[in-house]
């Protein structure tokens, strides 16, 4: 294999100078190397900013998911690829199908999210607007609006395509181009993910650009613009955070760092119960995937002190038919920790570990490895440690062995319990396995502030979880403490990290036509035909319809009643809603108005409108009595286009009676023909 190149101002940089071997984990044998292959890094942040920020920035919510969509297709075309390098890590098939389908499930979410969640603009409304006076005459209104510098990606090494689209996703999302960063040992393969997502030729020139090797002065260019996400130890995180431009320049920096992640057993799930079954299950998995080397991996178990011979036992049986070998062999079922000298430190932080806890399963100098030689490559036996007194322990709460690791530990009660597994100072994820509602909320009351993720098994659940170490797209990830305190990740959340919020204050007039929205106050346009008449590219902001008004009678109330099995005594027994401090006597049911309000404001010709899919925020203001009079304003409020052929409309709905009160207000959706 060449030397790994950078990506570096639209061009690939070859590197220069001493380069260092990289050796695959399986065999040994020299697999790639790297070196310093980009020495402007003031240049390749200047890039950034210059070429592809404002490239990004022009494009929509929903150009930019358009992108990501497309990425997540070229990864997934060309995952055959990916894996062939990814088993050189020591990842087996089903590790890689998480590292690699995973990264390319992920960029699909949030291209997803980005065309059903946000609009297509380049700017996002964040909240209600704000009444600022009196008269409605000066308002507020927070929006988000992308960051005009880079995101810096520094990845870890342990999921080398995942870690790297979990970041791209949400930040060119948000219009903000990124500078990927990857870890040494694994960097052929995220290099070769690079490849892919810049052949797929859709993204505008400096969205993405990759240093392999050195990152060299790049701190020093940054400003307040920019954006730092790293993934990896709390020592490499805790060094970056404390640079001075960090400091000086308020520059975002998101952590997300390893954890001692925790899983506890709850008292009601005794031996021979489903919930002990899927805790043994769920640690075995976690110590044995991508050999224990994920930053969510189950590092302590905690269960009922009854319940340790019995645990233990189970663990060991099911550690006992762990197959430790070539991850491309038949029946392997974990392969080897990324290099030699990883395993190196793991070694060195089981006897660290050793003088809390006793090794009960497993030899770290000594693996039965198939199908390669055990020395060579970076091979390791699970392990599984004991520690008696947790409560008296530090190591067993402080260390962590970044490979199949973990340690078994008792409690008394749910309290200790509680109180063991926040002595981890903050973790990523910690698990929880109880039938017992009572218990699950004991435990996060009392330790849901420690974590970033609480996952909950129990019998219903179990055949759909995804399991403990599965961060999803929709789900913040990260954690307090020492997790770093980021939240990668998390739906829009993610996306919000790489956006400026900003408090907008003007009138409404103003504040409508900036934010391309329409607002109470703001200019109506309630000349020329109907605005059902309208096609979507026709229709303005603002085009209002008010209709005549309609008496809503006794005979209207009960028919609907009839109609639709509606008797609630508000409606139909006069003396029972005398005596409602609400009503004073019988009210017209809420969906008959809302039914009356659409026969008022329909224009029911075909035309551009082809459907009406739906209601929000619906509110009941007033209630109305026989004999009362009620009208409707519809009023354009947004639009966003979906395809060629429609756009969704956002309509302001207000009902008012005879006396111009507010009785009703919603938001209609339809879809309106280009």
């Amino acid at each position: 294999m060449k030397p790994l190149q950078s990506y570096a101002h639209h061009n690939w940089v070859a590197p220069t100078g001493t380069l260092t071997d990289i050796h695959s984990a399986v065999t040994g044998e020299m697999i790639a190397q790297v070196g310093a292959g980009i020495r402007d890094f003031a240049g390749v942040i200047d890039y950034a900013r210059r070429v592809g920020g404002p490239a990004l920035r022009a494009m929509t919510f929903h150009d930019r998911a358009k992108i990501l969509k497309s990425l997540g297709d070229a990864v997934m075309a060309r995952k055959e690829e990916l894996y062939e390098l990814s088993y050189e890590t020591g990842a087996t098939k089903s590790d890689g199908w998480v590292d690699i389908e995973g990264g390319a499930g992920t960029l699909l979410a949030y291209a997803s999210k980005g065309r059903r969640e946000l609009p297509n603009d380049t700017m996002l409304l964040d909240g209600p607007l704000e009444g600022l006076s009196k008269r409605g005459t000066f308002l507020g209104q927070h929006v988000m609006t992308s960051l005009h510098g880079a995101a810096i990606h520094i990845n870890a090494f342990n999921f080398p395509v995942w870690g790297m689209l979990e970041k791209l996703g949400p930040t060119l999302l948000a219009g903000v181009p990124a500078i990927v960063k990857p870890a040494t040992a694994s960097a052929y393969v995220a290099q070769a993910c690079f490849r892919i997502l810049i052949e797929a030729n859709v993204l505008p020139k400096g969205a993405l650009q990759l240093i392999v090797g050195p990152i060299g002065d790049l701190f020093d260019h940054l400003t307040g613009q920019d954006v730092v996400s790293f993934t990896g130890s709390a020592e490499t995180a805790q060094k970056l955070a404390r640079h001075p431009v960090i400091a000086r320049e308020s520059v975002r920096f998101i952590a997300e760092r390893d954890s001692l992640n925790a899983a506890m057993l709850g008292p009601d799930a005794a031996p021979g119960t489903p919930e002990f079954d899927l805790f043994v299950k769920e640690v075995v998995r976690e110590i044995t995937v991508k050999a224990g080397q994920k930053c969510t991996a189950i590092r302590r178990a905690f269960v009922p002190a009854s319940a340790m011979d019995a645990t233990e036992e189970s663990l060991k049986k099911a550690l006992a038919e762990v197959v430790v070998g070539d991850p491309r062999g038949e029946g392997v079922t974990m392969g080897a920790l990324v290099s030699r000298s990883q395993r190196d430190d793991v070694r060195a932080k089981i006897e660290e570990l050793s003088r809390e806890a006793r090794i009960v399963f497993g030899d770290p100098q000594k693996a039965n490895v198939r199908g390669a030689d055990a020395e060579k490559g970076a091979f390791i036996s699970p392990v599984l440690l004991r520690c008696d007194q947790p409560a008296k322990a530090t190591r067993v709460h402080e260390i962590e062995a970044f490979g199949p690791v973990a340690t078994l530990m008792p409690y008394r009660d749910v309290p200790e319990a509680v109180s063991l597994v926040n002595r981890g100072k903050g973790s990523l994820v910690m698990s929880l396995f109880t039938n017992d509602p009572t218990v699950a909320r004991q435990v996060l009351e009392g330790a849901g502030a420690f974590h970033g993720r609480v996952l909950i098994v129990d019998r219903d659940c179990a055949k759909e979880s995804t399991g403990h170490g599965s961060p999803l797209p929709a789900l913040v990830h990260g954690g307090p403490g020492r997790a770093g305190g980021g939240e990668e990740l998390g739906g829009l959340r993610g996306v919000f990290h790489y956006m400026q919020r900003t408090a907008l204050q003007g009138s409404p007039r103003m504040l409508a036509s900036v934010t391309s929205n329409w607002i109470s106050g703001a200019p109506e346009m309630r000349d020329g035909p109907h605005p059902f008449r309208l096609r979507f590219g026709e229709l303005e902001l603002g085009k209002t319809l008010i209709t005549d008004a309609r008496t809503v009678t006794l005979e209207d109330i009960e028919h609907f009643a009839h109609f639709t099995g509606d008797n609630f005594y508000a409606h139909m027994d006069e003396k029972a809603a005398a005596a409602n401090p609400l009503f004073g006597g019988r009210v017209a049911h809420g969906y008959l108005l809302l039914s009356f309000a659409a026969g008022l404001f329909v224009d029911p010709a075909p035309g551009p409108v082809l459907a009406n899919y739906g209601l929000d925020n619906l509110r009941f203001l007033k209630p109305v009595k026989p004999g009362d009079a009620i009208k409707v304003q519809l009023t354009a409020k947004s639009k966003s286009l979906r395809n060629d052929k429609y756009g969704e409309v956002r309509w302001q709905v207000a009902l008012t009676n005879q006396n111009n009160e507010p009785v009703a207000t919603y938001e209609l959706l339809t879809m309106n023909a280009v």
